[in-house]
C-alpha cells in the first residue's frame, strides 16, 4: 500500500526501532565466562569476551518482529548477519574505550527523548515490553550506541571530504540520474465507507482544514502528517491515484476515489514539470551520495584494521 511517502509512519517507525535494537542487543551478552557458563557451548570469543550459543539465540530472537514467518534458510542468513553485527559492535566499543571516549547522562536522556517523541502515548514502552526489554536495559544499550557514534564520528565521518571536482565529475558521467519526471505533491484522506467519505468531503468543501480532517479521520499512516504523500512521479502510486492527482489542478479537491484501500479524497498542493537538474541544483544530492559511499568504504576498512588486531574465534558449526 504505497501511501506513506512522508515522515516515518507508526509501522515504519516500529521496524526502524527493531533495526536499532538489532544493533543494540548485539554485545549485551558478551562478557568474561563464568563457571556457571562453562558447560554452555561458546559461539564467539573476542579478546577474552565470550558469548554462548544460548545467549546469542536469545538476543537474536529479540530483534525479530512478533509472529514473524521466516523460512529456516532466511533465518540462518539473518543469524550470520547478526553475528557480524555483534563482532563489529564489540570491536567498535573496545576502540571507543581505548580512546577514553564517554557519553554523558544528559546526552543519553536527550537521545531517549528524541525516540519517545516519535511515539504516541505509551507506545514506546509497549514496544519495549513486546521485545522483552526493560527501559533501564534499553537506556544502557542506547548509551553504548551513542558511544559508537562518537568513535565513528572521529575515526570516519569527520575525516571524509568530497571535493567540487568529484561532484562535477560525477554529474558529468551520470547526467541521466538528474532527469526529473513530472511530479505532484498531494495529500489524502482515506476512509472506510462511502458515506463517511461524502460527509468529510462536504466539510472540506465548506472550508474545513484538509490537514486537520486527515489527522482526525484518515485511516492511512500518513494521517499523522496531515495526509501528506510528498512529491511523487507517475507510476509510483496505484493507477487510480495517478489518474486523479495528475489531472487535478493545484489547490483543488478531488471527488471521492475508491480503491482497494478504501475511499480517498485528494488535495494537490504543487506540481513540478519534467526537467533536468543543473550541476548546482544536484550538488547537495551528489555530495551526500559520494560521502555515504566514502564513509561506508572507510568504515569497512576501519573494521578490518580493528579485526586484524583482535583475536576473534567463531564456532560456525553451531549456527
Amino acid at each position: 500500500m504505497p501511501m506513506n511517502q512522508g515522515p516515518l509512519s507508526q509501522i515504519s517507525r516500529l521496524f526502524a526501532l527493531l533495526a536499532a535494537l538489532s544493533l543494540l542487543a548485539g554485545a549485551a551478552g558478551c562478557r568474561d565466562r563464568s563457571p556457571d557458563a562453562a558447560a554452555a557451548p561458546v559461539l564467539l570469543q573476542i579478546d577474552g569476551l565470550s558469548i554462548t550459543l544460548d545467549e546469542f539465540n536469545r538476543q537474536f530472537e529479540q530483534t525479530l518482529p512478533p509472529d514473524h514467518a521466516l523460512g529456516q534458510d532466511e533465518k540462518d542468513e539473518l543469524k550470520r548477519a547478526f553475528l557480524r553485527q555483534v563482532i563489529d559492535r564489540v570491536l567498535t566499543l573496545a576502540e571507543a574505550r581505548r580512546l577514553g571516549l564517554s557519553v554523558t547522562p544528559e546526552e543519553v536522556e536527550a537521545a531517549l527523548a528524541d525516540y519517545r517523541r516519535d511515539y504516541p502515548d505509551d507506545e514506546f514502552d509497549r514496544l519495549l515490553q513486546t521485545q522483552g526489554i526493560s527501559l533501564a536495559q534499553w537506556r544502557a544499550e542506547l548509551e553504548e550506541r551513542l558511544l559508537m557514534e562518537k568513535v565513528l564520528a572521529g575515526a570516519i565521518h569527520g575525516r571524509i571530504q568530497v571535493s567540487d571536482d568529484e561532484i562535477a565529475a560525477y554529474y558529468q558521467s551520470h547526467r541521466d540520474e538528474f532527469d526529473r519526471p513530472a511530479q505532484v505533491r498531494a495529500r489524502q484522506i482515506v476512509l472506510d465507507s462511502e458515506d463517511q467519505g461524502r460527509e468529510v468531503l462536504a466539510q472540506l468543501r465548506r472550508g474545513a482544514s484538509f490537514t486537520e480532517m486527515a489527522e482526525l479521520f484518515s485511516l492511512s499512516p500518513d494521517a499523522e502528517n496531515g495526509g501528506d504523500l510528498g512529491y511523487f512521479p507517475q507510476g509510483e502510486m496505484p493507477p487510480e491515484f495517478d489518474e486523479v492527482v495528475f489531472n487535478l489542478p493545484v489547490g483543488e479537491l478531488s471527488n471521492l476515489v475508491k480503491s482497494d484501500y478504501g475511499f480517498h479524497i485528494f488535495l494537490v498542493e504543487d506540481k513540478r514539470e519534467t526537467r533536468s537538474l543543473s550541476q548546482a541544483e544536484a550538488a547537495a544530492e551528489i555530495e551526500a551520495l559520494l560521502r555515504r559511499a566514502k564513509e561506508e568504504q572507510a568504515y569497512q576498512e576501519w573494521l578490518m584494521e580493528l579485526g586484524a588486531k583482535a583475536r576473534i574465534d567463531v564456532n560456525w558449526q553451531l549456527l
